[in-house]
């Protein structure tokens, strides 16, 4: 997503600096060529050498030092960059921004520079809430400049609140984000992943080997792309990604009456997730003891089927279901897509190596409503997540015209 990407990182004097050594190192390791800007104040928490050593390329921190022969620094940073990130960002630099202020090399190639610019606040909860901080943050977004919100916890300076530098990998995150084609911009897509939990008692429970990690790699895949997502996620061990609406659900009927209420406000429904097909009749309130019987019997019922309701009541949207499949692959995956009335379904059969559960590949065919069909090679998650985005963008494409 980086690769190739100029990224000038602009690092001013608060204590998360250290932080933006790690980030740094992201950008490096996805293939961006960083160049770095730091101002008099971040050199008292880290050396210029650290960000040289990492990034490959000299580091910037005096206005009137020509870098190169016949180039002014602060221009020639300005016009290279394909994209500007202010982290940290202390309150400082934003007011100084705000202010038209362009007394060091930072903030002059921030006023030069026509490049898309990220600021990433870090400071004290109280600096962050006072009024004059609000309006010049306020000031920076009505002009165009990206600010992301800081995180909450506890402060370096022992206060607790927002303030701290958020993540480095949301930070990257972010930044893929702004320089990403927004192809997806005006479209809510609503995601599903995961499995679902099924209780038998308060320590037991019906569930399959689903780990979310094809459900959670479209929901971000499509948020880079500019939509809104609300990703619906059953248990998983994996991190939502940063910027959408996440919820959380455990049973298949908890993920209906969240699916049910964002359903309409959705123009694409992706149903990625292996939510359950049974679930027992009646739940022990109580942990049932093997001392009790040596055969224990469940009865199941049906879990109700999401896809064929949504399918039911599809309108103008697009539906996409997903096939995991361990026989007659093609056969099923088109019985399906039939009778839940899908646009698209994605199908894979979970034997095959590289396309099983929990693993960060896949191997997927794509069926069409329309007959047609398409055969993708082993991919990467984040990949097959690009590749089926691409698919329902041609759809919309077809469909509106």
């Amino acid at each position: 997503m980086l690769k190739g990407k100029k990224i000038v990182l602009g690092v001013s004097g608060g204590i998360a600096v250290y932080k933006a050594v790690e980030l740094l190192r992201l950008y490096v390791k996805a293939g961006a060529d960083v160049f770095v800007i730091m101002t008099k104040n971040a050199q008292e928490f880290v050396t210029p050498l650290t960000f040289q050593t990492l990034s490959g390329n000299p580091v910037h921190t005096e206005l009137f030092d020509l870098f190169q022969e016949k180039e002014i620094g602060h221009i020639s940073l300005a016009d290279r960059a394909d994209l500007f990130v202010l982290a940290p960002a202390t309150a400082n630099l934003i007011g100084k921004v705000a202010g038209g202020i362009a007394d060091d090399l930072l903030t002059t190639t921030i006023m030069a520079t026509k490049a898309p610019v990220l600021f990433v606040p870090a400071m004290n909860v109280n600096m962050w809430e006072n009024p004059l901080y609000r309006q010049n943050e306020e000031k920076l977004k009505s002009v165009g400049y990206q600010v992301m919100e800081p995180a909450l916890g506890m402060l370096a300076c022992g206060w607790e609140g927002k303030g701290k530098l958020p993540d480095p990998a949301d930070i990257l995150a972010e930044t893929e984000r702004l320089l990403h084609p927004r192809d997806l911009a005006g479209e809510t897509v609503l995601v599903t992943a995961g499995p679902t939990r099924e209780e038998i008692d308060p320590v037991r429970y019906i569930s399959n080997y689903s780990s979310g990690k094809m459900g959670y790699a479209i929901a971000r895949a499509a948020f880079l792309r500019g939509a809104r997502v609300v990703l619906i996620s059953g248990p998983t061990c994996l991190v939502p990604p940063c910027g959408l609406e996440f919820h959380r659900v455990g049973s298949a009927r908890e993920m209906q009456q969240v699916v049910r209420q964002f359903a309409d406000e959705a123009s694409i429904l992706i149903k990625a997730a292996a939510v359950a097909d049974y679930r027992p009749a009646q739940a022990s309130l109580r942990k049932i003891k093997k001392e009790q019987t040596d055969n224990l019997q469940l009865t199941l019922e049906k879990n109700p089927d999401i896809l064929a309701e949504l399918g039911q009541n599809k309108g103008k949207r697009l539906l996409i279901g997903f096939a995991a499949e361990t026989d007659d692959l093609l056969e099923n995956a088109a019985r399906k897509l039939r009778d839940k009335n899908l646009d698209l379904i994605v199908a894979n059969d979970v034997t095959e190596a590289g396309a099983g559960f929990d693993v960060d590949t896949n191997v997927v065919r794509f069926l069409f409503a329309d007959g047609s069909r398409e055969a993708l090679p082993q991919m990467s998650k984040d990949e097959v997540a690009h590749a089926l985005l691409d698919r329902i963008k041609r759809l919309k494409e077809q469909r509106n015209n």
